[in-house]
């Protein structure tokens, strides 16, 4: 026999004083209820009720266990309530993981705004460039950089950014700048570690698809560390341009060749499943999609 429903059973006769009206309360037959009841009794090795023909009292054993019994059926009660109110209200602890250079840029304004907008809402943030597993890690949700993010998780869109290629003002002045991308077989650049092509890179431009294998003086698995070496004059780099707009607009790099296209990425948030999706979740992605619905970075 379930505990829970002996726990049921027990409370039933103590508080209705009668088999009969429990078992009409819990929509069950007299004779299951005192079976329930008897076993209960062996169980525990105690008898808790005194029976007879009128009337049905406790035993101490059975005042005691009663009263523990209810303090049971509350924290269960209070244990539904909970959930139910991080279903329904932005409540509860929130883990979620950023690429590092869009988190320190872009994010750092945003996770203030979503506190001060739901108080019930506690953020652990982990920036990291690496791909995490969502579920094995135990993250609620990630931001992902992708043409599109893996099929086996879900998505909504926050922004897109396009790839650009750039060089210090410096660096151009003294290696020249490159017309194509053949060119760059001349030039020293700076290779982010994880992007997918490595250092074959990628353009479309006039004459169509273009793939040239750079000359990688410095890999780095951040791009800002990328762009600043670039900043810095020491080479070209390709970064996307939530992270390159302000160099250009500041005179500290210049885009290089923007007849050819290196590529767009989508900005998104991810999680793993819609399914009984939180509160927290579902307000955080809502809150983000609103807080990127007008950004800056792109220069066309």
């Amino acid at each position: 026999m379930n505990k829970l429903r002996e726990i049921e059973c027990f409370i039933a006769v103590a508080e209705l004083g009668s088999f009969v009206k429990a078992a009409d309360a819990l929509n069950i037959s007299k004779a299951a209820v005192s079976r329930t009841i008897l076993e209960l009794e062996a169980r525990l090795g105690a008898r808790l009720m005194q029976r007879t023909t009128r009337r049905l009292s406790l035993t101490e054993a059975g005042i005691l266990y009663l009263e523990r019994c209810k303090q049971i059926v509350t924290a269960l009660e209070e244990a539904d309530q909970v959930i139910g109110a991080g279903i329904s209200d932005p409540t509860g602890l929130l883990r979620i993981n950023a690429p590092q250079s869009f988190g320190v840029l872009h994010m750092t304004r945003v996770w203030p705004c979503l506190l001060q907008r739901y108080p019930g809402i506690r953020l652990d943030i982990t920036l990291s460039d690496r791909i995490v597993d969502i579920v094995e890690e135990g993250y609620d949700l990630a931001i992902r950089i992708a043409q599109l993010p893996n099929s086996s998780l879900i998505y909504r869109k926050l922004a897109s950014t396009r790839i650009l290629l750039c060089a210090s003002p410096d660096y151009l002045e003294r290696h020249g700048t490159p017309q194509h991308p053949h060119d760059l077989k001349d030039h020293a650049v700076m290779g982010y570690t994880y992007s997918p092509d490595k250092d074959d890179w990628q353009f479309e431009g006039p004459e169509g698809s273009v793939s040239i294998k750079t000359n990688v003086r410095m890999h780095a698995n951040n791009g800002d560390t990328c762009a600043a070496a670039a900043v810095a004059g020491i080479g070209i780099t390709r970064q996307p341009s939530f992270m390159l707009s302000e160099h250009i607009r500041a005179g500290r790099l210049v885009q290089l060749m923007p007849q050819y296209r290196c590529g767009e990425l989508g900005i998104y948030a991810v999680y793993p499943s819609r399914t009984h999706l939180p509160a927290k979740v579902r307000a955080t992605i809502d809150f983000l999609v609103h807080a990127f619905e007008d950004v800056q970075w792109d220069l066309e």
